[in-house]
């Protein structure tokens, strides 16, 4: 059975947010197109930012799948590490902040910012976890 990989941005044990990769199942469809099992969603959200905007570190609120449509972003964790997306390009969020933690800004969260001169448009797709 082939796979679809994907990037998952997550709330490890420690507190931190980090990156890994995992694989979703495409047990379904035709040679030509394969196919997940349809996966829950709870609605959808499109955003445009200009070029050089910016965010401080923060929590995802709901687990989401974040897909660039145009422009680059940066996804910056606590660590140092930052990776960049770009158009047609995607990640899941789901660096929750963890049950009863209150946030704390030297540990929790992720930072984002606008790569580039080009607006940033981006899809969010909600799901509530997987």
């Amino acid at each position: 059975m082939t796979t679809f990989k994907h990037i998952v941005l997550y709330t490890d044990t420690d507190g931190f947010a980090k990156f890994r990769e995992e694989a979703i199942a495409l047990p379904g469809g035709s040679p030509k197109a394969l196919l997940s099992e349809l996966l829950p969603s709870n609605g959808f959200q499109v955003r445009q930012s200009p070029p050089g905007v910016s965010s401080d570190f923060h929590c995802t609120t709901t687990a989401q799948w974040l897909v660039v449509l145009s422009g680059e972003m940066e996804i910056g964790l606590r660590d140092g590490t930052a990776r960049i997306f770009r158009a047609g390009e995607h990640f899941f969020s789901n660096d929750l902040l963890p049950e009863g933690a209150e946030f704390d800004h030297q540990l929790h969260g992720h930072r984002s910012r606008v790569v580039g001169d080009a607006p940033l448009q981006t899809l969010f797709v909600r799901t509530g976890g997987l």
